[in-house]
This record gives structure tokens, sequence and C-alpha cells, in this order.
């Protein structure tokens, strides 16, 4: 639980955070007046999830709040009547500790015809900063990058810091995650902007320099090192990170180690590193890896745990030609 120091640093004025939720109610999710809306919140998350009730009352009179204890591990199912709940609205909001994005819960009320965005991991601070943004500018970015990617047969990561890996799409399609959940069944995380995949497979090295729980925003110089061998990752450099991923594999074997995703990040507005995931990996001029988790975002793999790791300046070829990045200076 986040203490009293990390709660009064985090907290944000009333009025930053009422714009913020107004821009996720109006413009990302254009929530109607004759519509129904449900915020899925935790314990730790409740101001949060408050600020967004009180918008989307703003616009309709459908609308509901639930809370539940926040979970032990991203990717975790909610409790049964919060994953009934999801799929009877016409659009949700999720403002959690621990992710729902990677959830039969989520994906099972997108299938409803529900549309939504999770907010993982979300701060005050982080949905001021991730919320204060052009979308529509967002999803122009995404479309650039998605239309270089998008038809590549190998995509290939290096850095300075010693990541080259090589990833194979196969027959999974590329997606672009720009905010804008405007149509019945689309889903988008918030703070949003990034193009990803769940390759079939992938070979090489990656090394994470930005962030990645449970260490959030790393040092400078620490560097945490995967190997990766026919989609599956096979050595782990950090104790922590190693610990969790052995853990899952107690209940679901193999598939704790499965190498799940590919993000590029496409949102210029983020202009720094903040320590937060949910924010860090939307960050454009950098890409993310995941190991865990992929049925929800295209792949066949379900686990108890999706874990993403930010690369910084990352240099990205598909198909042998470098891929035009959207980038900030920082």
């Amino acid at each position: 639980m986040t203490d009293a120091g990390e709660a009064g640093e985090d907290r944000q004025p009333d009025a930053a955070l009422a714009d913020a939720a107004e821009t996720a109610i109006t413009q990302c999710l254009n929530l109607g007046a004759d519509e129904s809306c449900l915020v899925v919140t935790d314990d730790e998350r409740e101001r949060i999830g408050e600020f967004l009730y009180e918008a989307a009352r703003d616009v309709a009179d459908d609308v509901s709040i639930v809370r539940y204890p926040p979970g032990d591990q991203h990717g975790e199912e909610p409790p049964a009547a919060v994953a009934a709940a999801m799929t009877e609205v016409d659009a949700f909001l999720a403002p959690t500790t621990k992710s729902l994005s990677h959830t039969r819960a989520r994906s099972e009320a997108n299938a409803a015809g529900a549309r939504g965005s999770t907010l993982p991991e979300i701060t005050e601070r982080v949905m001021v900063l991730g919320l204060d943004a052009d979308y529509a500018a967002i999803a122009g970015h995404s479309r650039d990058v998605l239309e270089q990617v998008g038809d590549a047969e190998e995509v290939r990561v290096t850095t300075e810091a010693g990541t080259d890996i090589t990833f194979r799409a196969g027959d999974r399609d590329w997606l672009a995650d720009t905010g804008m959940v405007h149509n019945d069944g689309e889903f988008s995380n918030l703070p949003a902007g990034e193009v990803f995949v769940s390759p079939e497979t992938a070979d090489g090295t990656y090394v994470v320099d930005g962030t990645m729980m449970p260490h959030g925003l790393l040092d400078e110089g620490q560097e945490l090192t995967f190997e990766v061998e026919d989609g599956q990752v096979t050595e782990i450099s950090d104790d922590d990170i190693r610990e969790q991923v052995e853990a899952a594999a107690e209940s679901v074997g193999d598939a704790a180690y499965n190498l799940a995703e590919l993000g590029i990040g496409t949102n210029v507005g983020v202009t720094e590193l903040v320590g937060s995931v949910l924010l860090d990996e939307k960050a454009a001029g950098t890409v993310h890896i995941a190991i865990g988790d992929d049925a929800g975002i295209g792949g066949d793999v379900e686990a108890p745990l999706h874990l993403d790791g930010i690369i910084r300046e990352p240099t990205v070829y598909a198909d042998g030609e470098v891929v035009d990045l959207p980038s900030v200076d920082r």
C-alpha cells in the first residue's frame, strides 16, 4: 500500500484531476447521455475512480462505481460480480492498482459489446500528465508506425545497451492503442499511445534500462537482461523479476515465460519517464517488451502476470528497413 508520504507527493489539485477525468469521459470514451457507464476501481485508487464517476455523471444518468480490494498481481481476475457487471454496460473505465488489461473479465466485457479503458497502476500525477494530450495527434503517430511495421515478416530491435532481438508476428496482427474508444467492443489503455503485437515467436536478447516493476524507474546505469529463445524467456538477470515469473510458473508452467508483447510508444506528450509502466510504455521513442499473458492482445497464452519492460533509445527495423519512430526531446 502507498505510504502517507508517497500519497501526499502524488496528490494532485482537484481541478486538474477533474479536467483529466473529463478528457477520459468525453474525448477518449465519447460517452453519450443515453449510455450506461461503469467505473471499476479498488481501495488504493478510489479517489481517481470518484473523479471519473463524477465526470461520467455530468454526461449520463446510468453511471455506477464498484470497488474491491487490490489484487496481488497484474492480470489477476477481479471478483466475479465485478466481471459480470463489466459485461452489462455500454462503457467502462478501470483505474486499478493491478492491471485488468490482460484478464478474461476485460476481454469478455469487450466481446459483449462494452467499450472501455483500463488505467492500471494509475496515480494522480500520471493521470494528469498522461491525459493532458492531443489524442487525435497520438492516433496519427500510431497510424504512421503501424503502416511501417504492420506487414513486416520480421521486426528487429537493437540498442547500444545490448538489446538485439528479432520478432516474428506470423499470422497475428499489429494493433494500435490510441486512447479513442468510440465503437462497441473497442479497448484501450489510458494514458494511451502505442502500436503493439503479440508475436508468434522471438529470439535474442533485450536489456531493459527504463522502467519495469517491481523496480519502477531504473537508476542510471541499471540494466535488466533477458534471453529469449523460440518465444520463451530462458534467462532473467534480476532476482525479483525472476521470482515473480517462477511463482506464476508454479500454477501455469512454461506459459509464465512466454514472450508476450512488443510495443512501440507513440505518445509525444510524454516527455520523460516517471517510473509508471502505464505512462512510460507509451513514451514516443521507446519500445517495451513483456513477459507472460498475451491472450488479451491477440495471442493464445494465459498466465497470471504480464510484465512490461521499457527500453530507451531503440532502433527498430521492419524487414531490414529502419522504422521512423515519433520522438520528443528528453
